[in-house]
């Protein structure tokens, strides 16, 4: 989504109206703007979209979604307008990307809009499961709840996803670490040793001479190993947005050592929370299943799920559904069986996130004490082979002078 400034001309009051909007491109901003009933007169790309630091820097955190539903529950709970509530959220919102989606939600309110229609138009800051709890709220009057509601799972997500992305930053800061005292030994300390050596006039041996090569490859062709390394990554990053990157990533999560119950639990509690979420709120059994399937960010499990959804359009229960599905861990189809016999899905759905949720907890408490002692070894080791490298070869040569 890019962000466009644009000036119109309001059909109904005949008003010239600037402000900006959020679109796929030009042809969709004028599309969007006639949708509201404006007539375009001009219309331009924001520079600040087109600039990928800038799109970093104003980038929509969860945090400011948190925030901005938080803010407007409370206001529309106190009885204020939307249109009002909106106006009152916007003055107090300091992320200017998330400032100028609301602002474009204001006009499409003023327009006669519902909000979940106009929460549609901005698929970057709004997902599926936002929509729909909001276009739940609407029809029941509940509107404010639905907002609270959603709120208070993207929280749970969120400090779900903040103690998985710890746990695996230790390791890179190691890894990082160990990286760098390598580069180090060999630019600093390598060539020491072999210019000992040539002013001896000895032969170094061959762990040294290996590290020597390596050392002046790195000094004289630097750029080329920088230059590796930023293409590598950029292709690796552009892999990673493909289909296939995709699927095989969502694979390597699914089945990597160590890790992998740590992402299925991931996965079951936010199908089930994100379910229990939507349940509550009245949406309906199949549209929660295809929007959760959405919102678990997993290719496997979102089949697994759409699979379920076929079999409880054709009359089975959600229960019986899930069983058979490979990436559907077994206390999901049971505990929600319990759910069907006494009539509360979303009751139960709720508690198997809670236990999922108390489950990762402890799975990345396990998996940071696990990956600590395998580190230290993993340093010693390269420090160690380092470090023997250089002294080796220096004691050999006191041996040598000595006889």
């Amino acid at each position: 989504m890019k962000k466009f400034t644009y000036e119109a001309r309001d059909s109904a009051t005949n008003k010239i109206i600037k402000s900006d909007i959020q679109a796929e491109s030009e042809h969709s901003a004028a599309k969007l703007l006639n949708e509201q009933g404006y007539i375009p007169l001009k219309i331009e790309a924001d520079d600040e979209s087109s600039n990928p630091i800038k799109q970093l820097a104003n980038r929509i955190t969860t945090k400011d979604r948190i925030v901005f539903m938080r803010q407007l529950a409370t206001l529309i709970g106190a009885g204020l307008p939307l249109a009002q509530s909106m106006r009152t959220v916007v003055e107090q919102t300091q992320n200017k990307r998330m400032k100028a989606v609301v602002e474009d939600i204001i006009v499409d309110i003023e327009g006669g809009q519902q909000l979940s229609v106009a929460f549609s138009k901005h698929p970057d800051a709004f997902d599926q499961v936002v929509i729909a709890l909001v276009s739940a709220g609407e029809v029941s009057g509940t509107l404010d709840d639905a907002l609270k509601r959603i709120a208070a799972q993207q929280e749970k997500d969120a400090a779900v996803m903040r103690k998985i992305r710890g746990a695996l930053v230790y390791p890179l800061i190691v890894l990082a670490v160990i990286a760098l005292v390598i580069v180090y030994m060999l630019i600093a300390v390598v060539p020491q040793v072999e210019q000992l050596y040539e002013d001896l006039g000895q032969n170094l041996p061959l762990l040294t001479q290996i590290m020597v090569n390596a050392a002046n490859f790195l000094m004289t062709f630097w750029w080329v190993v920088v230059l590796v390394i930023v293409i590598g990554g950029y292709f690796f990053l552009q892999w990673t947005k493909t289909e296939s990157g995709i699927r095989s990533l969502d694979a390597f999560k699914l089945n990597v050592p160590m890790f992998k119950n740590m992402f299925r639990k991931l996965y079951m509690s936010r199908f089930t929370r994100t379910g229990q979420t939507l349940l509550s709120t009245g949406v309906a059994m199949l549209d929660m299943l295809h929007i959760t399937a959405r919102s678990v960010n997993n290719t496997y499990v979102s089949a697994s799920i759409e699979r379920a959804a076929e079999k409880v359009k054709g009359g089975k229960a959600l229960s019986s559904a899930l069983k058979p599905e490979d990436y559907i861990l077994p206390m999901v189809p049971q505990m929600i069986k319990i759910g069907e016999q006494s009539g509360k899905i979303d009751d139960m759905m709720g508690k198997t996130a809670q236990i999922y949720e108390d489950e990762l907890d402890e799975e990345i408490k396990a998996i940071s004490t696990a990956i600590e002692p395998i580190l230290m070894v993993v340093l010693a080791v390269v420090a160690g082979g380092m470090v023997g490298a250089i002294l080796f070869p220096i004691y050999s040569l006191v041996d040598t002078i000595g006889a």
